[in-house]
């Protein structure tokens, strides 16, 4: 756009320049042909009244605006009398026009064209010798060229305007669509969120407490032990509910890393639901990216919390591979199974396995599922451990 605004002051500049240099050319030819007698006075008054009007015009044009027309006017009218007395003053009609283009509206612009046209003609048949189809054609063609060639630069400036002004609405509608697809994973993030950590923390609340009041009449030691398990989810959910509003890391990794997060939850699981969860590692441990180990959490909360409510199972196992360039965790049970294909997202396993897709895909990472009704279900994600952005 610059760029663009730099050639139009160029352009414009040269026909100013042209119009003093053709108005100093009318006088020079005008003086050599009569000398400083007769005449020569009047049109040299009205030479310097021209340049004199014409360039107050110029200085004070951004401060001119409704002003324009009439400044205008008054160079045309003194540039009438001095093409009446002198035809070669006609030349300065070609950035007269330019001029006329900038200021008035098109169709002004064409009738003025006209008039200006038909002065040059009519001075110029009055000191001809003769009719010449000459005196009559050069000034239309002139008129005609320099008008379509200014009206062309009009229109290019007003398409180029248009078009400057749709790309900025385009960014600005971009801009609203991307602010709206941020909100939307945003939301999509917390969903995840809310679902592997606090959804599930207050699943195992829930079958805790149930568990506890099935045993309170027979064995009211294994009740309060289920309250108390209950209770330490109640502290554990209560963190997560404050990370959300701190939006810091996992309280479950504070001071820990990811193996020995994944024993506690592990734990935890088998506690709640009373099913045997076995915790196991391969390879030499290394340090993981933050966002990794936070990622591979929740996908094991997310799966373990699948096996408790939906698997009925024995005995579940979570294993945490570690490899040179990417980490593989695997949460097997020996439960109900499902048919995968069958799992649509409308449904609680369904939905878990979604969440626990979209995660692993953030992690830019690889999620396989292998499961058959009665025979349990075995989940492996792989997610390399040095991400390419």
């Amino acid at each position: 756009m610059k760029p663009r605004i730099e050639a139009e002051n160029a352009l414009h500049a040269a026909m100013h320049a042209g119009f003093f240099l053709l108005l100093a050319a009318s006088v020079a030819q005008f003086v050599s042909g009569h000398g400083l007698s007769g005449a020569t006075p009047l049109i040299l008054v009205l030479t310097g009244a021209l340049a004199l009007v014409y360039v107050v015009g110029v200085l004070s044009w951004p401060v001119l605006h409704k002003g324009l027309p009439v400044w205008l006017g008054t160079v045309i009218a003194i540039w009438l009398a001095l093409v009446v007395a002198a035809p070669s003053f006609s030349w300065c009609a070609v950035p007269l026009f330019f001029v006329c283009l900038r200021v008035l509206r098109r169709r002004i612009v064409v009738v003025v064209v006209v008039v200006l046209t038909v002065a040059i003609i009519l001075a110029r048949l009055r000191i001809a010798e003769g009719f010449d189809p000459s005196i009559v054609l050069v000034p239309i063609a002139v008129a005609l060229m320099a008008t379509m060639t200014f009206l062309q630069l009009d229109r290019d400036r007003a398409q180029l305007g248009k078009l400057v002004g749709d790309l900025l609405k385009t960014r600005v509608e971009l801009a609203e669509t991307q602010h709206r697809a941020g909100m939307m994973e945003e939301r999509e993030r917390l969903a995840r969120e809310i679902h592997d950590t606090l959804a599930q923390g207050l699943s195992s609340m829930r079958m805790l407490l149930q568990a506890a009041i099935l045993a309170w009449d027979s064995d009211p030691e294994l009740a309060k032990g289920h309250v108390s398990r209950a209770v330490e989810a109640t502290g554990d959910n209560l963190g997560e509910a404050r990370r959300f509003i701190r939006d810091l890391g996992s309280p479950r990794l504070d001071g820990t890393d990811l193996a020995e997060s994944l024993r506690d939850l592990a734990g935890q699981a088998g506690a709640a639901s009373g099913h045997l969860v076995r915790f196991e590692t391969s390879g030499e441990p290394y340090p993981l990216e933050p966002e990794v180990a936070v990622g591979l959490l929740r996908v094991a909360q997310s799966a373990l919390a699948n096996v408790s409510e939906h698997a009925w199972a024995r005995e579940a196992a979570v294993t945490l591979t570690y490899l040179a360039g990417k980490v593989v965790l695997d949460v097997r049970d020996d439960g109900a199974g499902f048919d995968p294909a069958a799992a649509r997202p409308s449904g609680e396993r369904g939905h878990g396995l979604r969440m626990i897709g979209e995660r692993v895909a953030d992690l830019g990472g690889e999620l396989v599922v292998e499961s058959a009704p009665g025979e349990g279900t075995a989940l492996a994600v792989t997610v390399p451990t040095r991400r390419t952005r």
